[in-house]
């Protein structure tokens, strides 16, 4: 009997000990004794092991499909004391359960992940390093990335433009017939003579031209046989004066011979008002006009104007003034220079080109008008910001040049190109004096972006 008891004894005493490791081994933070926590095991959060950045408040699956595992807080501690940083950790902003210790792609979206600070906000500087790229030296090597410091230095431009020669408008007359009559005499008889000013056109015939002429030598006289100073008699004959000067277009000079010869002419001769070439000629001896009538064009040579079409991308840089050169196929060896007179205010909605005209010196009449000619109109030099043409990367929108902010860490930048000149490009803003840019294989950078990038994140803020 008493053997019995004790083995009985015994057996309890192990069931005993197997339950109490046992309770131990799954509940190893409680103390059995006293029911009070002790060397607690708190869990921070559930996490699949092989996907790096899930993380969840409770159990389950993972978007891979595995069971997620606890993660103590004792664990994290360990593993913390070794980071790199401990001011924050990479989410995304659509699924904020996901955390990664380093930049990526959502493991549930593709979302380019932020990095969020305890106060849940990423810097502005922490922002920026997403964009850059960094290179190895061989993959600098490679890629062939040379560098070019932002440098000032002088700058200049040549727009090219087309253009037509035509008259200088100032530079041009018209002779109409000024009172009804037919055409005695033509002193100028064919289109495309040259006349001085004061040489006859032509003669014209006209009654009324002899009634105002002999009203005129009969108030002379009445003026000579006068006793007393009559003022009518002096207004009547400056009045016939006038109207002879006025109307019929004789000059002082003819009019004086009038009054001292005494004798009535039949015709009046008509001048050329300038020195020019005749252009247009409307009239023939023996012809009858009218009053008004159109009869002869002329304009003077020595100065054309050239109408240029230019770019409405250059019209920032056209002003009055400009230097402008001009060949015309006929010689093919000789420049004529001018400069910029006029700048239309209206662009032409077809050809997306603005009207230029200039002047040019043409003593010897080599420029004739509607004489096609080719142009370059020079801007002049400045000093400013410049660049290689080659570093710019011009993606549509905005124009980027890659910017070296550290040795082999490159980033982009957006700018505001002014003359394009040759190899250089004037930089208006977006870069400073003595900055280093990327002057060759910016291409491969960017395509270096693209892989370093997480999928989705748009690469320096210049992906459309």
């Amino acid at each position: 009997m008493n053997r019995k008891v004790i083995f009985s004894l015994l057996i309890l005493i192990v069931l005993a000990l197997v339950g109490y490791f046992a309770y131990l081994k799954l509940f190893p933070s409680r103390d059995v004794g006293s029911g009070q926590a002790k060397n607690e095991r708190r869990i921070l959060y559930w996490t699949d092991p092989m996907l790096p950045g899930d993380r969840s408040d409770r159990p389950g699956k993972s978007p891979m499909g595995m069971e997620r595992t606890p993660v103590y807080a004792d664990q994290a501690e360990s593993s913390a004391a070794g980071s790199l940083d401990e001011k924050g950790y990479y989410t995304c902003p659509m699924h904020p359960s996901v955390h990664q210790d380093r930049p990526g792609a959502c493991p549930v979206c593709g979302m380019a992940l932020v990095k969020k600070t305890q106060a849940q906000e990423a810097s502005v500087e922490e922002i920026s390093n997403l964009q850059r790229v960094s290179l190895s030296p061989t993959q600098r090597v490679i890629a062939n990335v040379a560098t070019a410091a932002v440098s000032r230095s002088d700058v200049d431009k040549e727009i090219s433009a087309v253009g037509v020669v035509d008259f200088a408008e100032p530079l041009q007359a018209k002779v109409a017939a000024r009172f009804d009559g037919r055409i005695e005499r033509l002193y100028v008889n064919f289109t495309g003579a040259h006349v001085n000013k004061g040489d006859p056109l032509f003669e014209l015939h006209s009654p009324d031209l002899i009634s105002a002429e002999q009203e005129i030598i009969l108030a002379v006289n009445a003026a000579k046989d006068s006793t007393t100073s009559d003022p009518n008699q002096q207004q009547l004959l400056e009045a016939a004066r006038e109207r002879l000067h006025v109307h019929f277009g004789m000059t002082h000079e003819q009019i004086a011979g009038l009054e001292k010869e005494q004798t009535v002419t039949e015709t009046v001769t008509f001048r050329s008002p300038i020195s020019g070439t005749v252009i247009s000629k409307d009239v023939q001896a023996g012809q009858y006009v009218n009053e008004g009538m159109l009869l002869y064009q002329l304009a003077d040579l020595s100065r054309v104007w050239v109408y240029l079409d230019a770019y409405e991308r250059d019209v920032p840089f056209i002003k009055l003034n400009h230097p402008v050169r001009i060949t015309a196929e006929s010689y093919s060896n000789k420049v004529f220079t001018g400069k910029v007179t006029f700048i239309a205010p209206v662009i032409d909605p077809e050809t997306r080109t603005i009207r230029v005209r200039t002047e040019f010196a043409n003593p010897n009449g080599d420029l004739k008008p509607q004489m096609y000619v080719r142009a370059q109109i020079h801007v002049p030099s400045r000093n400013t910001l410049t660049i290689p043409a080659s570093a710019v990367m011009y993606t549509g929108k905005k124009n980027i040049v890659w910017v070296e902010v550290k040795e082999n860490t490159f980033e982009p930048r957006e700018v505001v190109l002014g003359i394009i000149s040759g190899q250089s490009v004037e930089v208006l803003s977006g870069l400073q004096e003595r900055e280093k840019i990327v002057s060759s294989g910016g291409f491969m950078i960017e395509s270096e972006s693209q892989l370093q990038q997480p999928a989705g994140g748009a690469v320096g803020g210049h992906q459309q």
